[in-house]
């Protein structure tokens, strides 16, 4: 039998909620193995980050435009990749099985002999009240709940939905896909006896940091939903559990929680960044202003690394160029054992966070996270007369720290390891959520990064606009200014954390 011959196996994933780390762990775990991702429009794409980055991305949207896929073209698309021989995951919003055809999937799959297997996800019908500070099956109100569909299948004789039952059932109801039908719903669940004071929520976008609750009674909700213009996807939980306390509303008090930020750094660090963003509540925008490119195959860089164990001291002044050192020095078969009895700087913790994952501890890292700094410390720290030094550096770093060290008789190898190169994309979407007041925050890492968004957004237009701008440190302040950037906030501590911190405290 040929390699191509032999069946591969599906994988039907609930990827959660909406939230990206609401995946469960086997899901993810799946995931990364994956040949092929065959992905509906409800599971988040950030998720598709933890593919291989070979794996097959097929996005399966329904009833979107003309490129909209049907389930039995759906059905079709995972037999013949399973034939192919690969390992396919259907990564599917919330649960495969809840209103979510994974039981047509499945029974497809069974009827070619295709192994398949069903991982469970975390349901919109639970993690929307949850992170509302709703319990569906509150002991004083509810001891049954109830999950319904908002939208029945199309080409259905008769309804299965007993709204008699319904109205009548003391407990709670969670309905899905509903909020296109919430004036049918109310409507059916009043005329069959449903009390007009029945306490109802509706939850938009859950989990997610644009999350919106909009409550009332059972005669009030849909026109409180028209005032507040809620739109899909959103969960409807009807029944005295649905009455909010706002004490336990838990999400919607993180400290950035409804406050979209900007962050401007590379693909890698906006990846960081967005994390701790959506870990404090706030809703990220990834607007990558500059992109990494190493420099350790040039001869510069590999003649000092020939004699890496005659330097005194090795200083790194960015998390980047110890990650495409120690990339480098790991594709030559070494390690940090190659680096003797070198001692180590790091400009700040973020670097010396970088170091430890390579097993290596900073010798000495500055109160102040800057480069004059840096120079200032170290020679208080430690005589540098006469010491050799690599400076390991970006292309275009300053010049001040290698002429400090030079200053105080150290002898100065000044080595770039990685160019940082503007990344020109299409500002126009950014800039008509600026001109519409929906930014609240643009955040800023690096000079080069701010340097490089204003060449594609026009920094007059923030003039009369209430966003406010975010500057990780002195130096990148300083290009603000130059390019006549007001800076509302710099923190005192020069990190993504110290900056989120201080947005933070700005926010409040």
């Amino acid at each position: 039998m040929n390699a191509t011959d032999k069946k591969g196996k599906v994988y039907l994933v609930g990827a959660g909620p909406g939230r990206v780390d609401l995946i469960t762990v086997r899901g993810l775990e799946l995931l990364k193995a994956a040949d092929c991702v065959i992905c509906d429009k409800l599971a988040n794409p950030a998720l598709l980050r933890s593919a291989r980055a070979d794996a097959e991305i097929i996005r399966v949207p329904k009833r979107i435009g003309a490129d909209s896929f049907t389930q039995p073209q759906i059905n079709q698309l995972l037999i013949q990749k399973a034939l192919e021989g690969k390992t396919v995951i259907r990564l599917k919003g919330g649960d495969p099985l809840i209103f979510g055809r994974g039981t047509e999937e499945a029974i497809a799959l069974a009827e070619e002999g295709i192994d398949f297997e069903i991982v469970p996800g975390i349901t919109a019908g639970i993690a929307a009240p949850a992170y509302s500070g709703i319990s569906i099956t509150d002991r004083r109100f509810a001891s049954q709940v109830v999950f319904v569909t908002g939208k029945e299948a199309e080409g259905k004789a008769e309804s299965n939905i007993d709204w008699g039952l319904l109205a009548r059932f003391r407990g709670t109801i969670v309905f899905y896909m509903g909020m296109e039908n919430l004036d049918f719903i109310i409507t059916h669940l009043l005329q069959n006896g449903l009390p007009a004071e029945t306490p109802v929520a509706v939850i938009a976008d859950a989990t997610l940091p644009t999350q919106r609750i909009v409550t009332g009674s059972a005669d009030s909700i849909v026109e409180n939903c028209a005032q507040e213009k809620i739109v899909p996807p959103a969960v409807i939980v009807i029944g005295k559990a649905a009455k909010t306390d706002p004490r336990l509303n838990w999400f919607a008090r993180q400290p950035l929680f409804g406050k979209t930020i900007v962050v401007t750094r590379d693909e890698k660090g906006n990846a960081e960044f967005v994390t701790k963003v959506i870990n404090k509540g706030g809703n990220p925008i990834e607007f990558p202003t500059i992109k990494t490119k190493s420099l350790t195959d040039r001869n510069e860089f590999l003649t000092c690394l020939t004699k890496v164990r005659e330097y005194d001291w090795l200083i790194f002044t960015s998390a980047n160029g110890v990650d495409f050192f120690f990339e480098a020095i790991a594709k030559l078969g070494k390690d940090s054992r190659s680096l003797g009895a070198a001692k180590i700087a790091a400009i700040g913790s973020e670097t010396a966070n970088a170091l430890s994952r390579f097993a290596v501890k900073a010798d000495f890292v500055p109160c102040e996270f800057t480069g004059k700094a840096l120079a200032a410390e170290l020679m208080d720290f430690t005589p540098l007369q006469g010491k050799k030094v690599l400076l390991l550096r970006s292309d275009l770093a300053s010049d001040e720290l290698a002429e400090l060290l030079t200053k105080a008789q150290a002898a100065i190898d000044n080595v770039p390891v990685y160019a940082v190169k503007k990344n020109l994309a299409d500002g126009s979407a950014l800039a008509k959520m600026l001109a519409e007041n929906k930014i609240d925050w643009l955040t800023f890492a690096s000079p080069s990064s701010a340097k490089s968004f204003f060449e594609q957004i026009d920094a007059e237009s923030l003039k009369s606009n209430r966003v406010r701008i975010a500057s990780i440190g002195p130096v990148t302040s300083k290009q603000l200014q130059s390019l006549r950037v007001r800076v509302d906030v710099e923190p005192a501590e020069h990190t993504i954390n110290g900056l989120l911190v201080a947005i933070e405290e700005a926010c409040r």
